[in-house]
């Protein structure tokens, strides 16, 4: 989706990223740059952290679960974002270029306010919404941002980069039993997560009876996840890092538990699966790792247990030490 339409352009000199995904996307095919300001959520790559922050987060710090979902709820009824756009800082900047999304309201400030805010400025930059729902949209997306920056050889390369990735794990993981997983995506209420990560639990060889690829994350009650009869548990609340997600899995331990998996597990949701960026493919190889170790004995980071700690657990921790000092 893009608003304004226009040729595109051999130089972009400035460019003002409204969601993280995006924020990696650019500095991945090399426009670091000539990116000019950001979200105040965009952490990677530690570049990105240098450009000025043109968000602010409206909800108060220190909100459970329960609380942030029902805040969220009441401010997407009343059409109202959970970001506070700086228009006055993006319009002092003005940019050529500016990406978003539309995707949904919880992850970034409304394409609404950012088209309109567009209209009014008088550089009159382009804006590209980024929308995903599959794994393939994501790769779409680089192509998109690609075209309009001129960028298409970069492009290309990092397509096919990610393809050959996504190829390697499909390869090793074929013919290997496939475990029932559960991707929660939030604890209360449960969240089962949507869009590209049934997808990424396929690839990685494993089966996902709860998550449809495309659809939205969904609401379920923790009944039907004990019915879908899991037999690992990944706990990857959106917008979470991996300690922040533990101890949210540790608050609802007994919930957990009484899913009967033979595993649970907490990982780093918002780098590997939150944003539909170039790490989504760093997420699959996490998830391969964690459903088949023996096949794929390497990933970016680990997933930490929940509960009791298996030797499994604790054998792909020594394995993960290995492969890390080994890349040294």
């Amino acid at each position: 989706m893009a608003h304004s339409p226009r040729c595109a352009y051999s130089l972009v000199v400035r460019i003002v990223s409204l969601v993280p995904h995006a924020t990696e996307l650019l500095f991945a095919l090399g426009l670091g740059p000539d990116v000019a300001a950001v979200t105040h959520e965009c952490d990677h790559p530690p570049a990105a952290r240098a450009a000025k922050r043109v968000t602010r987060d409206v909800l108060p710090a220190g909100l459970s679960a329960a609380e942030i979902d029902a805040a969220v709820r009441e401010r997407t009824l009343r059409g109202e974002a959970i970001y506070e756009l700086d228009r006055e800082a993006i319009a002092a900047l003005s940019p050529e270029l500016i990406v978003t999304q539309a995707l949904c309201p919880v992850c970034a400030v409304s394409y609404t306010e950012v088209a309109e805010l567009a209209e009014q400025m008088p550089s009159q930059p382009r804006v590209i919404s980024l929308d995903p729902h599959t794994l393939g949209e994501t790769l779409s997306d680089v192509r998109t941002l690609a075209e309009a920056t001129d960028r298409r050889e970069r492009g290309a390369e990092l397509v096919g980069e990610l393809t050959a990735r996504i190829d390697r794990i499909k390869l090793a993981v074929h013919g290997r039993p496939r475990a029932r997983v559960a991707a929660l995506e939030w604890l209360d209420p449960v969240y089962v997560a949507g869009h590209w990560t049934p997808e990424l639990v396929e690839l990685a060889g494993g089966q996902d009876p709860l998550g449809a690829p495309g659809a939205p994350s969904a609401t379920v009650s923790w009944r039907a996840v004990a019915d879908a009869q899991p037999e690992v548990v990944v706990v990857m609340p959106c917008g979470y890092d991996a300690p922040r997600a533990h101890a949210e899995a540790l608050a609802y331990a007994s919930e957990l538990a009484a899913l009967a998996a033979r595993r649970v597990v907490a990982v780093d949701a918002s780098a590997y699966f939150s944003r539909p960026g170039p790490r989504l493919i760093d997420g699959l190889e996490l998830l391969a790792h964690i459903l088949h170790p023996e096949s794929v004995p390497y990933a970016t980071d680990i997933a930490l247990p929940v509960g009791q700690q298996t030797s499994s657990d604790r054998d792909q921790r020594d394995r993960m030490r290995t492969v890390r000092a080994r890349a040294l």
